[in-house]
C-alpha cells in the first residue's frame, strides 16, 4: 500500500527472513597446540604460586581494613541520616563496604586464594559473607559446578541461572518472551537469586527433583537469611532510634547497589558477544589443555582502572579467573599481558572491552535471546575447531606423518555466539 516490500528492507531481517550474517573461516587448533597452551599455563601458574608471599598477605589485610572503615563510617553516618548529604555518604559507603566485602574479600577466600596463609579466619572452608546466600552452598555451584563445566549447555547452571536464556542453544519456548522482566528481577534481587541457585527450581518445576531435596537447603537459607535479614533490616534500624526508617531505607538501598553491580560485573565476565558455548559431548574426557582452552573461550574480561578492578573483586579479569581460580585475584593484571599474547600467539579470541561496550552487549543478547530463533538476525559467527586427540595406531603416509583421516576434529561450541 506504501510501495514498500519488506524483502527489501536490510534492517529489518527479522521481518524479512532474511540473515545479514556472514560465517568467517573458522580457526582450526590442532591437538600440539592445545596441549602446549596447558603447559604454559601451568607453568605460569606454578610460577605465580611460587612467588606467593608478604606482598600479597598485606594486600588483603588493606583490603579488608579498607572495607571495615567503609561499614563503619556508613552505619555512623545513617545515625545521622536526618541529613541528605549524610544519608548519601552512609549508602555510598555501606555500598561500597558490602561490594567489597563479597567481591574481593568473600568470592575470592572462598575460591581458597588466600589458604595458604593458614589464617583460621581466611579460611575457604570456614569463611562467610555479607550476603543471603550461605557460603558451603556458594562453594558447591560455583566453585565446583560453574568452574568445573563453564559454558557447558546442561551441566554449567549459571547459564540462565535456570530462568534465562542466554545462549541460542537453549530451546525456544514461550516462557522465553519474559526474558528481559526476570533478567531485571535478577539483577535487582540477586542476592537471593544466588542464595536459591543449589535449589534448582526449574527442575523441580519439570519433576526431575523433589522438593523433599530442597528441605536440608533451606534450612541453611533459613540460618543464613535470618541472620542477615535481622543485622540489616532489624536490628541497625532499631539501634538509630529515631533514624529507623532512613536507616533501613540505607541499608536496604546499599544491598540493591551492591546486588545490581555483582550482577552487572558477572553477567559481562559471561555473557556478552563473543562468550563460546559447549556441548557435553565435545568436552567429553578433556584434557589440561582443552579445559584451559575451554575457560578462555567461554569467558570475557571487562577493561578498566585499577580501582575498578577492586571494586570489581578483579572479576573484570574474568578469562584469568577462569583459568586460575585458586590464585589470588589482585594477581590477575600481571598475569592478563600474558594470558593475552599466549592467545595471539595461537590465534585464540581474547574477548575484552570496556564496561558500557559489554554490559550493552549483554542486555543485547537478553532481549534477543527473548524471541523465537529467526526473528532476530544472528551476529557474525567464528568458529574454533580444536582437534582433540590422535590415533597412532592407523598407518603413517608416505610423508612419515599422521594422514589427515586419522585426527579427529571437534568444533569446540561451533559458534561463537552472540
Amino acid at each position: 500500500m506504501f510501495g514498500l516490500s519488506l524483502p527489501t528492507v536490510p534492517f529489518l531481517p527479522f521481518l524479512s527472513g532474511r540473515s545479514s550474517s556472514v560465517e568467517n573461516e573458522p580457526l582450526v587448533l590442532d591437538h600440539d597446540s592445545v596441549e602446549e597452551i596447558g603447559r604454559e599455563l601451568d607453568a605460569l601458574r606454578e610460577q605465580t604460586l611460587a612467588s606467593l608471599g608478604d606482598e600479597d598477605r598485606e594486600y588483603l589485610y588493606r583490603i579488608i581494613r579498607a572495607q571495615r572503615g567503609f561499614e563503619i563510617a556508613g552505619r555512623g553516618l545513617l545515625f545521622v541520616g536526618f541529613l541528605p548529604p549524610a544519608w548519601v555518604a552512609g549508602v555510598a559507603a555501606l555500598s561500597v563496604s558490602k561490594i567489597l566485602d563479597n567481591m574481593e574479600i568473600g568470592h575470592n577466600v572462598m575460591h581458597g586464594q588466600y589458604d595458604w596463609m593458614r589464617e583460621p579466619s581466611l579460611n575457604s572452608r570456614v569463611f562467610e559473607w555479607d550476603t543471603a546466600c550461605p557460603s558451603d552452598q556458594w562453594r558447591h555451584s560455583h566453585n565446583y559446578v560453574h568452574h568445573t563445566y563453564t559454558n557447558i549447555l546442561g551441566q554449567d547452571r549459571d547459564i540462565g541461572y535456570g530462568i534465562l536464556r542466554m545462549d541460542p542453544a537453549q530451546k525456544w519456548h514461550p516462557y522465553y518472551l519474559g526474558n528481559p522482566v526476570y533478567a531485571t528481577a535478577l539483577m535487582l534481587l540477586f542476592e537471593w537469586g544466588v542464595m536459591m541457585h543449589d535449589a534448582e527450581v526449574d527442575r523441580i518445576v519439570a519433576g526431575k527433583r523433589s522438593w523433599r531435596d530442597v528441605i536440608p537447603i533451606a534450612k541453611g537459607w533459613w540460618r543464613k537469611a535470618r541472620r542477615q535479614v535481622i543485622k540489616d533490616y532489624i536490628a541497625f534500624p532499631l539501634l538509630s532510634g529515631p533514624m529507623f526508617f532512613p536507616t533501613l531505607l540505607g541499608n536496604a538501598t546499599a544491598n540493591l547497589v551492591r546486588n545490581v553491580w555483582a550482577y552487572s560485573i558477572i553477567f559481562c565476565g559471561h555473557f556478552p558477544s563473543g562468550v563460546q558455548s559447549f556441548t557435553e559431548e565435545e568436552t567429553a574426557e578433556e584434557t589440561r589443555g582443552e579445559w584451559y582452552v575451554r575457560q578462555m573461550l567461554g569467558s570475557a574480561n571487562i577493561t578498566g582502572s585499577p580501582l575498578f578492578h577492586i571494586m570489581s573483586g578483579n572479576l573484570s579479569h574474568q578469562i584469568e579467573h577462569h583459568l586460575f581460580p585458586d590464585l589470588p585475584a589482585h594477581r590477575y593484571p600481571e598475569l592478563a599481558p600474558k594470558v593475552r599474547e599466549l592467545c595471539e600467539k595461537h590465534g585464540l579470541p581474547y574477548n575484552t572491552g570496556g564496561f558500557t561496550a559489554q554490559v550493552t552487549s549483554v542486555w543485547k543478547k537478553i532481549f534477543t535471546l527473548a524471541l523465537p530463533p529467526g526473528w532476530f538476525a544472528p551476529e557474525p559467527e567464528s568458529r574454533v575447531i580444536i582437534e582433540r586427540h590422535r590415533s597412532t595406531d592407523r598407518p603413517l603416509d608416505d610423508a612419515g606423518t599422521l594422514a589427515d583421516d586419522t585426527i579427529e576434529g571437534v568444533e569446540h561450541g561451533g559458534k561463537i555466539r552472540a
